[in-house]
């Protein structure tokens, strides 16, 4: 306690999360931007973003947060997933009154993060419902100033499971795994992955939205078959556009397979081809692992205001 009287900070992971006057300061901050970490059982859900009659992750979570604050709040995402895409690693961000953040608190033991992730897990579980445990708060933090979930972001990458061959597919993981019926060469499809590489204009695997651009950097795409004999494709790139994934999974089984050439994936995506080919690979498999954010507050401030930029001048043109 400041022995002033003036207020006093609490610290978490080494930033401050809990602010309310210090001496020499004449207000208090407007707001506290809280990060969440979230995973989801992405079958349950018509997708993350609300829509009107349908049940969502984001619904589901703005929900939740609406019984515990007593109004109704918005959270901003990394990255949107489509309906049956699961996470790992999702990320949102809210903005709290002070006093609310602090009205967390109702014990001198307990800190604001903890609380929040406690309430948040009764409260789901009302929202759910017999879905309770589709959607799980990891945890609560007050980042680095500067910080936004969606336009702060380096990259986000993707995970897909392949079965096939009869022998791997189990009926236990069958929600979280393709049962693809014919082999795949995976030497093949890395082969054409790698071709894609780089910033690259992916028109032909995504489906456009209006106002926005479908160039993007492609930081990974890769192939391995583990151990127990599924492969597993791991997707990396700074965004994504709408169903890209799903798309370039898609047409790098058509490869696998030997329906087409090493080079077809590339050849579509400078031809800017989007045709009868451009197949989405079913969405069940495919899970949002990890978004990835700079180290500094700076540095997250900068890269947010830089992506800012760069959807104005998009949206703009």
């Amino acid at each position: 306690m400041d022995p002033t009287g003036a207020g006093f900070l609490r610290f978490g992971g080494g930033v401050p999360v809990r602010i309310l006057r210090l001496a020499g300061m004449t207000s208090e901050p407007s707001t506290v931007r809280v990060r969440l970490d979230l995973a989801y059982d992405g079958t349950p859900f018509s997708g993350w973003a609300v829509q009107p009659g349908l049940r969502t992750a984001q619904g589901a979570l703005e929900e939740a947060l609406a019984l515990i604050l007593r109004r109704p709040i918005r959270v901003v995402v990394a990255g949107r997933t489509d309906a049956g895409v699961h996470a790992r690693g999702q990320v949102v961000h809210l903005d709290l009154a002070p006093a609310e953040w602090d009205g967390l608190v109702r014990r001198s033991s307990e800190e604001p993060e903890e609380v929040l992730v406690r309430r948040l897990r009764g409260a789901l579980s009302r929202v759910l419902g017999k879905e309770t445990g589709a959607l799980e708060v990891r945890s609560a933090v007050v980042p680095p100033a500067g910080f936004d979930a969606r336009f702060s972001a380096l990259w986000r990458r993707y995970s897909y499971r392949i079965a096939d061959r009869p022998e791997n597919w189990d009926p236990l993981l069958r929600g979280i795994t393709l049962w693809h019926r014919a082999g795949v060469d995976v030497g093949r499809m890395n082969a054409a992955a790698d071709q894609l590489l780089g910033l690259q204009d992916f028109l032909a695997f995504c489906k456009p939205r209006e106002g926005s651009t479908t160039v993007r950097t492609l930081q990974e795409f890769a192939f391995e078959r583990t151990a127990d004999g599924v492969v597993v494709a791991r997707v990396r790139a700074d965004a994504f556009c709408h169903n890209m994934v799903r798309a370039l999974i898609g047409s790098a089984l058509r490869v696998g397979e030997g329906l087409e050439s090493v080079g077809w994936l590339h050849e579509r995506m400078l031809a800017r081809v989007r045709d009868a080919k451009t197949r989405l690979a079913p969405a069940h498999p495919l899970v949002l692992e990890e978004v990835g954010y700079p180290e500094s507050g700076a540095e997250m401030a900068a890269r947010a205001d830089l992506t800012r930029a760069l959807r104005e001048e998009i949206s703009g043109s």
